[in-house]
């Protein structure tokens, strides 16, 4: 593999020179935590998702890596319950609430506590773009 020139980029056209203003910039996925809810509960019980399931299994038959790509009715379920009884500030900050926060969601919820903590990490991890 030869070295790439600095003025040009990896396939051809120059690299563009941008400035350094000192501005923070946004998070590139700046989507609500209700948004994000719904974007996980697409494969839900659906085929794709029971695959998906399928492929996560651990001895026991559970898959709690998979919770996120393709949740049980029963964990969506969870979910949706714990978002609903979340304060608009809370839903704001989703991103930013730290473990006692969560659990004491998931306790007020009456759900588990680990699937709440999953799914909130999640969020987290996709407001940041990474």
């Amino acid at each position: 593999m030869r070295p790439v020139p600095p003025e040009r980029g990896p396939s051809g056209p120059p690299r563009r020179k941008t400035k350094n203003t000192g501005k923070k910039i946004a998070p590139r996925n700046n989507i609500s935590l209700e948004q994000y809810l719904e974007k996980v509960a697409r494969f839900c019980q659906s085929d794709y998702g029971k695959m998906v399931r399928e492929r996560f299994e651990d001895i026991h038959g559970t898959s709690e890596l998979a919770m996120l790509a393709a949740p049980t009715a029963e964990e969506l379920a969870q979910l949706r319950k714990a978002v609903a009884i979340m304060t608009p500030a809370e839903k704001q900050k989703a991103h930013e609430l730290n473990d006692e926060q969560v659990q004491r969601i998931a306790a007020d919820a009456r759900i588990d506590p680990a699937n709440l903590a999953i799914f909130i990490n999640s969020y987290a991890l996709q407001r940041r773009g990474t």
